[in-house]
């Protein structure tokens, strides 16, 4: 009596291990099939899938759910954090959260790359699309993650609302040049554009949005300094660039 009681229990204990192993393989056997990358504007979404999900086991639904729960988040340029969310066991959505960057200072053969407070977010060795260099600045010495040390910090103020002028009306500039006196001058496919102060900053930047289809191709200076919103008849100056210099 009691061996058929230790038969039954045995074969009872293989034949609950033998369920558990099964139930381990189907789940160990269920993969990530469908990736939506959401909030990306730096890295295109096969750039972030290749670099969130690089091999098979990342791809993995377990792996993938216990390394978002403990494991510490992959550090990737120009992004602040990311969150996995489980759709599904196979359908995740990866949401990224990107750096705020409005523009970039060069300095010892790199790019430091700076938020709208000027705090260096980012260091690389690569000019970042769609990102204007700041010139002009005069700075110390210059640490991640701290505050570009500049004199005045007003002047960010000024490049955020350039910045964000320019983005209204989806005019990219090359480089935003400062003068000692905080004067603008943007430069942009050949054409230089002298903004001079910030007053009447909105107008003088919708006029150079009408001008440009009749620049297209041309290059020279965009005269804006003296531009006047009260006088609709005022003429912005064009001078082409003369010579092969």
């Amino acid at each position: 009596m009691q061996k058929a009681q230790l038969g039954a229990r045995k074969k009872g204990v293989i034949a609950a291990v033998l369920a558990g192993l099964f139930v381990a393989v189907l789940v160990l056997a269920v993969n990530i099939t469908e990736i939506t990358i959401t909030g990306n504007e730096r890295y295109t979404d096969e750039q972030m899938t290749a670099i969130l999900f690089p091999d098979k086991i990342s791809r993995n639904s377990v792996f993938c759910c216990l390394k978002e729960r403990l494991k510490k988040h992959e550090s990737i340029p120009f992004v602040e954090d990311y969150k996995i969310v489980f759709q599904s066991p196979g359908r995740v959505e990866v949401i990224v959260y990107e750096k705020s960057v409005v523009g970039y200072v060069s300095y010892m053969s790199s790019y430091m790359y700076f938020d709208k407070d000027g705090i260096i977010v980012e260091s690389a060795n690569t000019r970042l699309e769609g990102i204007p260099w700041i010139t002009g600045l005069k700075f110390g010495h210059i640490v991640l993650y701290q505050k570009l040390p500049v004199e005045g910090s007003g002047i960010f103020d000024e490049i955020l609302n350039l910045t964000q002028i320019l983005s209204i009306y989806e005019l990219k500039v090359d480089k935003i040049e400062y003068n000692s006196n905080l004067e603008a001058t943007l430069y942009m496919d050949g054409i230089e554009v002298i903004l001079g102060s910030n007053e009447s900053l909105n107008g003088k930047i919708g006029k150079l949005n009408d001008m440009l289809p009749q620049l297209i191709g041309k290059k020279g200076t965009l005269y804006l300094n003296n531009y006047d919103e009260n006088d609709t008849n005022a003429i912005s100056v064009f001078k082409p660039k003369t010579g092969g210099g």
